[in-house]
């Protein structure tokens, strides 16, 4: 039988976070929600919803991301599969099933949720974000050859394959470092579509000029970083 965790970072979050976990399908063993430092009612309403809280006294996606899979490791009865998801309801966590099922049924080990245009709400992707995901897959496209079109947090990887990219960043480089890492190690990989909608509450991120331009600094510092690394 196929086990599925499920990790969500997650600042702040306290209108959202009880209607991702709601909406997790039930094929999930364990939902693991870590508190980057949140200060208002989300590890509460976490709790409430079911789901195990840990907190993450550092700030930044990588670090929560991080914590989880710390907590995951040091479980007697590991994980087959391992799904990362956002708090603030921009996904769909329903899509979760078709996000987990090339890992399932055809043994690949890495999937990303692709935010295509056809099936995001307007308004739920930002220029910035519409551009820098561009940018970004055009880059790794144009020095490895990647099929990726979206670097979208939710993500689906084998529990074992994940381990292995030996994950580093501690804020906004998270999901491109493990889409190069997910090349460099020659990993199978495919992008499912995945619907998206305009999230509650204002991104940390993609909501502030300051945020924008530090994801854009990262994301193309792990690219460049990984064209010229043998």
């Amino acid at each position: 039988m196929t086990n599925i965790k499920v990790i969500i970072p997650a600042y702040n979050e306290a209108d959202s976070i009880a209607h991702v976990i709601n909406d997790i399908p039930s094929i999930v063993s364990e939902i693991i929600v870590v508190s980057n430092n949140s200060t208002d009612e989300t590890e509460n309403k976490a709790r409430k919803a079911g789901a195990t809280v840990l907190k993450e006294t550092n700030k930044g996606y990588g670090y929560a991301c991080l914590k989880g899979i710390d907590y995951v490791s040091r479980q007697t009865v590991k994980p087959n599969i391992i799904v990362f998801l956002d708090g603030d309801y921009s996904d769909f966590p329903e899509d979760l099933t078709k996000i987990v099922a090339p890992i399932i049924e055809n043994n690949l080990d890495f999937v990303v949720g692709s935010r295509v245009k056809e099936l995001r709400e307007a308004g739920s992707m930002t220029f910035p974000q519409i551009f820098g995901n561009w940018l970004a897959t055009k880059l790794m496209n144009l020095f490895f050859r990647a099929k990726f079109t979206d670097l979208g947090p939710f993500r689906a990887i084998k529990y074992n394959k994940l381990l292995a990219l030996n994950m580093e960043d501690k804020t906004y480089g998270w999901t491109v470092e493990m889409q190069l890492k997910v090349l460099k190690q020659k990993l199978s990989y495919t992008e499912i579509p995945v619907n998206y909608r305009n999230r509650i509450g204002v991104s940390k991120v993609s909501g502030t000029v300051k945020g924008a331009i530090f994801a854009g600094v990262k994301i193309l510092g792990w690219i460049f970083k990984y064209s010229i690394k043998k």
